[in-house]
């Protein structure tokens, strides 16, 4: 009997071992040919416009064989990346089908720096004596700055724009780590070196909000001087716009020229088609940026490549992902590109916080020996700081945006204490027996004794004097000068250009065009890296962590990146080069 129970429990196991198979394979090609449908070609007729709205926020790089991405909300679109957004608006402009381009406008949940690239492959888009319109109902601030590039803006008689200027949003997590009896223990150097604050106090520090005032200010005057140039109003009026909050009425936003006019969305569409140059709406041929991914615009046989390698995330060791940098992953896919002969240049990609200094090190080595054989441009997207920065410093020429939050050349230490969390909230105690004085060193348990402490800030500052050196390097300055516009503090890309911590202003594909021009490239092909994952292992994360990440995300909605950040942030351990815990600019 023994052995029958024995026989039909392992028979019962494999049954559902099979079956779990099946279901995942089964479900894996069902989606699958659901997503492939969703990819056939895509052919242009004559009055096409394109209609350009942002409903999810724009990564990067396209992922492309993220098939489950959209799968929790119940569709299967895909989200382009940046690089792809500003390829099709580059490509619209050349083709004789496209008569302009819509912009459907309310909340674009991305930050100004991928805006301000989309922005400025539109003006050159206008260049091309096509139209752009844009129309909103309740528009954010960011979404009016992309919007203020279209020859017509349109709002809702009933709508409004959140234009009031830019606020700058720390969270600061002490006061919940003191309620859990934990304490963070903190080495750092540099006064401006703010990362540590939201763990070490409940506000900001003065030196904290001078550099947050100045970069924000930086920041906002960028954006003033576009939508100034475009709308034609000078500094001032937004300003005074703004203060007073004059564009909360549709009316007044039409008065002051904020916009041209309101309309209701059928009176808009008129507009549309009187633009189009036809009679009616319904004989112009709309198609969404996604749609227009999948024309064919042919393909170069051209063997001569330049490799994009897009640096996403916070910076660590391992093999990280698609959303984190994880130098192993990195220093291979570093290595590959400059054995491969067929590869002339590389613009590397960088938005990042930063993160763990040894990792960065070890990225900026692979780097390093890159640029001896072969031009590597640096493209900084929203974010390049502190780790970021870092590795940015083993390159020809480095481009950023004047939005882009760069600098932050610091670095600190963090070991947490959760003795006081372990005993007074759950009861549990340690004790240990050592064969020498610090074999216990560091521990998470028990608060740092004086000597280990000067060990800490030891090497902190030593990692520092090579963040300096890693940037004097580069950037053809005294390790004293960068020092004087180091000590962690952040800049933006206008000051950061001042400051010469950056070459000149440009995105994605003005690095793509200055690596082609270094090298004596006409023709060439892009080969984007890291290689991303095939869908059958996208499917296994999906439904491994994937799944409570996402159910996490839903839950949580726009709190999600609080929770992310302070679980991160409880990590930290040994030395780290990397901006605050959670920095919102709106």
């Amino acid at each position: 009997m023994k052995e029958f129970f024995k026989f039909m429990l392992a028979s019962m196991l494999g049954f559902i071992l099979v079956m779990g198979i099946i279901f995942f394979i089964s479900f894996g090609l069902i989606i699958g040919l659901m997503y492939f449908a969703e990819q056939k070609e895509v052919r242009i007729s004559e009055h096409t416009v394109i209609k350009m709205e942002f409903k999810d926020p724009i990564p990067e790089r396209t992922l492309k064989n993220d098939i489950f991405a959209e799968l929790y909300s119940g569709t299967f679109r895909k989200v382009l990346g940046l690089n792809d957004i500003v390829k099709n608006i580059n490509d619209a402009a050349e083709d004789e089908n496209i008569k302009g381009i819509i912009l459907d406008l309310n909340i674009v949940p991305s930050g100004i720096s991928t805006l301000e690239e989309i922005r400025a492959a539109l003006l050159d888009f206008k260049e091309s004596g096509k139209f752009i319109l844009c129309y909103g109902e309740y528009v954010s601030q960011g979404a009016y700055y992309l919007g203020s590039v279209a020859d017509e803006m349109y709002l809702h008689p009933e709508g409004f724009i959140d234009f009031k200027g830019l606020n700058a949003q720390l969270m600061f997590i002490k006061g919940a780590l003191d309620k859990l009896d934990i304490k963070m223990q903190i080495v750092r150097h540099g006064k401006f070196k703010s990362a540590v604050e939201p763990l070490i106090q409940k506000e900001m520090s003065p030196e904290n909000r001078e550099q947050y005032s100045v970069l924000v200010q930086s920041i906002w005057n960028s954006m003033l001087g576009e939508i100034s140039a475009s709308r034609g109003l000078s500094i001032e009026d937004l300003n005074m716009i703004a203060d007073q909050l004059i564009a909360y009425n549709a009316d007044d936003a039409v008065r002051h020229g904020l916009i041209d006019n309101v309309n209701f969305r059928d009176e808009y569409a008129a507009k549309v088609a009187e633009h189009t140059g036809v009679s009616d709406i319904e004989d112009i041929n709309f198609i969404s940026m996604n749609q227009y991914d999948r024309v064919w615009n042919g393909l170069s046989i051209t063997k001569d490549r330049i490799a994009v390698i897009y640096a996403t995330g916070e910076i660590g060791s391992g093999e990280g992902n698609d959303q984190k940098i994880g130098a192993d992953r990195f220093a291979e896919t570093i290595a590959k590109a400059r054995r491969d002969e067929n590869i002339k240049a590389i613009v590397f990609r960088i938005n990042s916080p930063g993160g763990d200094a040894l990792a960065s090190d070890v990225i900026w080595r692979e780097l390093e020996l890159t640029q001896a054989v072969k031009p590597i441009i640096v493209s900084m997207g929203g974010v390049a700081a502190s780790g970021g920065y870092w590795i940015a410093c083993a390159s020809e020429k480095i481009l950023a945006d004047p939005t882009t939050l760069t600098g932050s050349i610091g670095v600190f230490g963090v070991i947490p204490d959760f003795g006081g969390f372990m005993e007074n909230k759950l009861g549990i105690t340690y004790d240990n027996a050592m064969t020498n004085t610090n074999a216990g060193f560091p521990s998470v348990i028990r608060p740092l004794s004086s000597y280990e402490r000067k060990v800490l800030q030891a090497k902190v500052e030593n990692v520092y004097d090579l963040f300096l050196l890693r940037v004097s390097n580069n950037r053809d300055m005294t390790k004293e000068e960068v020092d004087k516009i180091g000590e962690g503090r952040v800049w933006s890309g206008v000051d950061a250009k001042r400051l010469g911590l950056i070459d000149d202003f440009g995105g994605l594909y003005d690095a793509i065009d200055l690596a082609a021009e270094v090298v004596g490239l006409e023709k060439y092909r892009l080969l984007e890296l890291p290689v991303q994952k095939d869908p059958i292992e996208q499917l296994m994360e999906t439904f491994s962590a994937g799944v409570f990440t996402r159910i996490i995300q839903s839950e949580l909605g726009p709190f999600y990146d609080d929770f992310r950040h302070i679980r991160s942030a409880v990590s930290w351990e040994g030395v780290q080069a990397r901006l605050p815990v959670h920095v919102i600019i709106e």
